[in-house]
């Protein structure tokens, strides 16, 4: 397990569990380093003043608030220390909710919360199935990085997990980028449904980065002195003709990769012969739509049809 990364106590009314504090995750990205290209010399970044041009060390170098371009309102290390947060070291539990009331797009970072010591053993344990018991996660505030945080408690394989959360006011509102409403026919819904049946899956354990281990055999290949295997031609798509067709292909082409029959089972036989029959419709009546297109007073109508038709 890596290092603890902070320590204090969980604060549950007047119960206070001693904690250490652990990254959950590890990063397994490729790092790369820059370098001028003209002599392969390593490319360095170095903190200037302004003022003076010269560079400046992390010791000589204070922190403030710019009010204006030319005034900026310094605040030292120990005046953020000594501001009143009754969070400072503990992690203190506000609320308890429904998991499913929290919305993802606020979730962050994940720690492991680990007891510190015998005595933190067993408050540690009787929170853990509390929160199992009521079916509910805690909500919690810390102070860390000289600002109070929102945080998420939840348990995950017999430990307390730790979930960094924004602040409501830190979301931002998607409504500007909802679509206008379109109309969608029940069947193609239903072939969406189809479609996300056949790639569904029990866990994720099978995901693996193919960008990472490419690139790591790139990397592997020019040290040896290789030439690097070029990459696959990208397969060339079919021209779709509708939504609805696309969605069928989909379904179809889902369920050979896991392996299931063409046919499958008597319910997907049947709906997929409907929805079949709905692209059949749709393609016979398609001359009569050009007709109307090309009718009087719908030119506009006509190009738009067209354009669908050509980009096709």
């Amino acid at each position: 397990m890596p290092r603890p990364i902070w320590s204090g106590a969980i604060s549950f009314g007047l119960v206070n569990i001693p904690c250490r504090v652990l990254s959950a995750t590890e990063n397994h990205s490729i790092a790369f380093r820059q370098f001028h290209e003209a002599d392969g010399g390593r490319i360095r970044y170095q903190k200037v003043c302004e003022l003076d041009g010269q560079v400046v060390h992390q010791g000589e170098i204070g922190r403030g608030y710019e009010i204006s371009r030319d005034t900026i309102i310094e605040v030292t290390d120990a005046e953020l220390d000594s501001m009143p947060l009754p969070t400072a070291k503990a992690i203190e539990i506000v609320a308890f909710v429904p998991a499913e009331s929290i919305d993802p797009v606020r979730i962050g970072d994940s720690y492991y919360l680990a007891a510190d010591g015998a005595v933190a053993a067993k408050p540690y344990v009787l929170l853990r199935q509390a929160l199992q018991r009521a079916s509910k996660v805690a909500v919690a505030k810390y102070a860390w990085h000289n600002r109070e945080r929102l945080g998420l408690l939840r348990i995950k394989d017999d430990a307390i997990v730790l979930h960094s959360l924004k602040w409501p006011d830190e979301i931002r509102s998607p409504q500007s980028l909802v679509p206008k409403p379109v109309p969608v026919d029940d069947e193609e819904i239903q072939a969406a449904v189809d479609l996300m049946d056949a790639m569904a899956v029990d866990d994720l354990k099978g995901f693996r980065d193919h960008y990472r281990e490419a690139l790591e055999d790139l990397i592997r290949a020019k040290a040896q002195g290789a030439k690097p295997a070029g990459a696959p031609p990208e397969p060339t798509a079919a021209p779709v003709v509708d939504l609805m067709s696309a969605l069928l292909e989909s379904v179809e082409s889902a369920r050979q990769a896991r392996g299931e029959d063409q046919g499958g089972a008597g319910g997907d036989d049947a709906s997929v012969h409907d929805m079949a029959g709905h692209v059949e419709r749709k393609a016979a009546n398609a001359p009569a739509a050009r007709n109307a297109a090309k009718a009087p007073g719908k030119k506009s109508a006509a190009k738009k049809t067209n354009g669908r038709r050509s980009s096709a």
